[in-house]
């Protein structure tokens, strides 16, 4: 069977020779045997994942050169197999490996574009627990197509959303499989290295170097981690209820990042009296060193625990970043906490950040990009706009990887559950929010599984109402506002953004 693959780095990047074999016994054949599905169907990247196992743990052991600037790196994954396997594949993209060990025993291996295709000495029975080792050298500076690093002038952040946590370590690269994770970044003087997760431990190696081990208390999905080497000073300060919140910023910033920086405590008060305690042992901000265009796709993206920023964003008067500033916040728990079962679920994640987002923004009286001050106006605009957004750009619940970050997930999300609120009233919205979050907290959660608590919180089969909003190609009347019109599709309006320059996250409504 053929798989799509994405690869444009030059071949010496990729790192590893085809059909590459160690000393061993001989090995399982997977002509015979039965190699593990190269796919987990995802419908937007139906490449990424692999089914026939599960994670549950990965350990990142990353030590970085400052003289090369290269991170040699060891990845060991504990997973268990859904299926006897004869072949297992990681996702892995740009990676130079060394070596790869299943249960501590060398193992045949490969590279088949953005597959790393492992192969033991026998084959693994079905529901069989196994380690699998990698040891490799990364370059965070190679020219890859995805890559999820961002090299900064004294060292790098990660970005792996939605498709690239495999250019940095091998993984099942799904948020579906969501796993635990323990980091150690070595470091030479003078940086430090930090994770998502809380700091367990720091040693000095003797050598000039420091080591530093980061635990993680939730799951983690592959495209929400975070690892940064950096001339960072951590800040820490506490949130309400003693949450303890870390800023990791760049030494030579860290004066005129403070006043975003503070914001927080705030943040996070207004956010938990709508959706409950944060969901996590920390919270903080990244803004990594780096404000060039390209350096990643997004002004902010929710790492868990430690969410990336452009530095420049943040040195903004407070009406101008604090709603997106929320947006990010709001990802901790639709996203992260509860992340989505496929892509097509997206909206779920940026419905629901760019709805609180607005919210915070207009009951402080800040003007939005529209010069609109309630949720209410923008709505309508909104609404107005729905039938051309679903012709351009599909239904709010049918994404396709071109238009997969454009307007249609985040405002046309933001409609979906203003229409639903409007439909069940807000007491019963905020049960149906809080109980889909508890029920799916630290694993993945379909549009379905939303549509499901939906209808059981309101005591009313919400499947036709919330079926035609997700997924109708016309854009259905609007409960409580009989007056408001859907614009025709041959009238000029503005297009949903579906941007061409890489920058797909900044369609938020909340910037």
């Amino acid at each position: 069977m053929r798989y799509r693959t994405r690869v444009t780095a030059p071949a010496a990047l990729l790192g590893t020779v085809a059909a590459l074999s160690v000393a061993s016994p001989a090995h399982a054949d997977p002509e015979t045997g039965t190699p593990g599905p190269e796919t987990l169907g995802d419908p937007v990247f139906p490449s990424l994942g692999n089914d026939g196992y599960r994670v549950s743990a990965y350990h990142l052991d990353f030590a970085y050169d400052a003289t090369t600037r290269l991170v040699d790196a060891t990845a060991t994954l504990t997973l268990t197999t859904t299926q006897e396997l004869s072949r297992l594949s990681l996702d892995a993209l740009g990676l130079d490996v060394h070596e790869v060990l299943l249960d501590g025993v060398p193992a045949a291996r490969e590279q088949a574009g953005e597959k790393l295709r492992i192969t033991p000495a026998v084959s693994l029975a079905a529901r069989t627990t196994a380690t699998v080792t990698v040891t490799y050298t990364a370059d965070p500076r190679a020219a890859l197509a995805p890559t999820a690093w961002v090299p900064t002038p004294d060292g790098f952040a990660v970005c792996p959303q939605p498709n690239s946590a495999h250019t940095v370590f091998p993984c099942n690269d799904h948020p579906s499989d969501k796993a635990d994770f323990t980091f150690r970044i070595t470091v030479p003087a003078g940086l430090k290295g930090v994770a998502s997760g809380r700091l367990v431990s720091t040693e000095d190696l003797g050598d000039g170097r420091t080591a530093y081990c980061y635990r993680s208390r939730e799951p983690i999905a592959t495209e929400i981690v975070q690892i940064t080497v950096g001339d960072y000073v951590i800040k820490d300060r506490q949130g309400p209820h003693g949450l303890p919140l870390r800023d990791v910023v760049p030494t030579a910033r860290a004066t005129a990042l403070e006043p975003a920086l503070a914001l927080t405590p705030n943040l996070v008060s207004w956010i938990e009296q709508r959706l409950g305690a944060f969901p996590f042992e920390t919270y903080g901000l990244l803004p990594c060193n780096n404000d060039a265009s390209d350096a990643f796709d997004f002004t902010g993206l929710e790492t868990q625990t430690l969410t990336l920023y452009k530095p420049n964003f943040l040195l903004q008067a407070e009406k101008s970043i604090g709603s997106h500033m929320m947006h990010e916040l709001v990802h901790s728990y639709f996203g992260n906490s509860v992340s989505p079962a496929t892509w097509s679920d997206l909206w779920l994640n940026e419905g629901h950040a760019d709805f609180y987002g607005l919210l915070y923004r207009y009951e402080r009286g800040w003007a939005d990009s529209l010069g609109l001050t309630t949720m209410e106006a923008r709505m309508k605009d909104t609404y107005a706009r729905g039938d051309q957004w679903r012709k351009s750009s599909g239904p709010v619940a049918a994404p396709n990887e071109a238009n997969l970050f454009d307007s249609q997930r985040y405002l046309g999300g933001v409609l979906v559950l203003y229409a639903l609120r409007q439909q069940v009233g807000e007491t019963v919205f905020s049960t149906i929010e809080s109980t889909f979050l508890e029920r799916f907290r630290n694993a993945s959660a379909s549009t379905g599984d939303y549509i499901a608590v939906a209808s059981e919180v309101s005591g009313a089969d919400q499947s036709g109402f919330l079926g035609d909003w997700l997924y109708g190609t016309k854009t259905p009347r609007m409960p409580g506002h009989p007056d408001w019109t859907v614009t025709p599709v041959s009238s000029a309006l503005r297009q949903p953004q579906n941007r061409t320059d890489g920058h797909w996250h900044d369609n938020s409504a909340t910037l």
